[in-house]
């Protein structure tokens, strides 16, 4: 019995002494729980993956778990669609070419138009089933046209995304079905989104039309196809522009929603969404959060300083006008005051010869109080050569004729 007694002495001793660390490190763990959960759990998103970014400058908004990898369904449709347009672009492609099915693609499953084997359609029709519909019959189509082959296109995509900066992304189709291995964050999404709305804008001709038809010209005759959007943004949100949806089992319900408020176009790419309802509500909320909270400052040549010419020293020509390099674009939280922004010039009086084309020759800073926001560079828009001792003599020539 004394035994006993002295054991359960010892053992309320060395739970007063540990008791504290225990307590101490479970609310540690829970505290770090809540503050990871924290950023994704304070507007409402559900899916386990998301991000909201700014498409004029790739400010990214928020973000949830954006950099995981996960199998993207159709949303792997985004960068098909991207190097179509740039195929189209260095016209190595026309709107209006004809496009001639193979087996391959009219064998794809899943989500399609039925396309037949050896039926011909126009880039242009095929655009449009893969834009609205989300064919994977048109994409893999067009893939074979773009490249030859599915594979050599894939090849393509994998390299874009290099080049893009896409650092969690593996292609291994260009449809989005369901393979081990094929994978995409959901900041990459935004990425290669960004990239196709900001230089090919045209893709809102296609991905904004709620619906539309084609018509199959095959051996059995012509007839006529609806095609339906799979985005329901489209309809249900006012500023929707597109882009992607997409689902499979492994993926779950995906989208990268774009939307224009004003001059501010935004992306938001929910990932492995529970179900379709909720993908759209988790990216109509960052959406709406984005138009709440930011608003876009945008200096452009009508409202800049006007340039004027520069003397140039010992140059075959004795001038030159300067040029703004682009204009400035900077992302303010709502409530700044976009009149607060000062702008500060800095050119030479003067330059010497020789001058180059694109020549840096100064810059226009933008400060937001004590913040420097950023700066823009200002360039020669020609060359100037050092003149020479026949381009003195043709000058001097030249003014005494006059």
């Amino acid at each position: 019995m004394r035994k006993n007694i002295i054991w359960i002495l010892v053992m309320t001793m060395l739970l007063s002494i540990f008791y504290p660390f225990t307590v101490w490190a479970a609310e540690d763990v829970s505290e770090s729980n809540v503050e990871e959960n924290a950023e994704g759990a304070a507007i409402g998103i559900a899916a386990p993956h998301a991000v909201l970014m700014e498409a004029s400058t790739g400010t990214v908004l928020y973000e949830k778990d954006a950099h995981t990898a996960v199998p993207p369904a159709s949303v792997t449709k985004i960068m098909t669609m991207l190097l179509i347009f740039e195929a189209l672009e260095e016209n190595k492609i026309k709107l209006e070419d004809t496009v001639v099915v193979s087996e391959k693609a009219a064998s794809m499953g899943g989500s399609q138009v039925y396309l037949e084997p050896n039926e011909q359609q126009t880039v242009d029709t095929m655009l449009k089933c893969i834009a609205i519909a989300s064919a994977n019959d048109a994409y893999v189509a067009m893939a074979e046209f773009v490249s030859g082959s599915e594979e050599a296109f894939v090849n393509k995509m994998n390299e874009r995304a290099k080049e893009l900066g896409m650092e969690n992304t593996h292609f291994m189709n260009c449809n989005g079905l369901d393979v081990d291995g094929h994978e995409i964050s959901a900041y990459d999404v935004a990425l290669m989104s960004r990239e196709l709305l900001i230089n090919h804008p045209q893709v809102h001709n296609y991905c904004t039309v709620w619906m539309d038809t084609i018509i199959h010209n095959t051996a059995k005759g012509s007839q006529e196809f609806g095609l339906n959007n799979t985005n329901k943004l489209i309809r249900q949100y006012e500023y929707s522009t597109g882009l992607k949806t997409g689902s499979t089992s492994k993926a779950g319900f995906c989208v990268s929603a774009t939307a224009k408020k004003a001059d501010m176009e935004l992306i938001a790419v929910i990932m492995n969404g529970e179900t379709s309802k909720s993908r759209f509500l988790d990216a109509t909320t960052l959406l709406n959060y984005g138009y709440a909270n930011y608003q876009i400052y945008r200096d452009t040549d009508a409202e800049r300083e006007k340039l004027y010419e520069i003397p140039v020293k010992a140059g075959v020509e004795t001038s030159i006008v300067p040029v703004y390099e682009k204009e400035f674009v900077f992302l303010l939280m709502n409530g700044e005051s976009l009149t607060s922004i000062e702008k500060r010039l800095e050119i030479p009086e003067e330059l010497q010869a020789p001058i180059e084309e694109n020549q840096v020759l100064g810059t226009l800073s933008y400060y937001h109080g004590n913040e420097k926001l950023g700066e823009i560079n200002i360039l020669a828009d020609k060359a100037i050569a050092a003149a020479k001792y026949s381009d003195y003599v043709k000058r001097v020539w030249l003014a005494w004729m006059m």
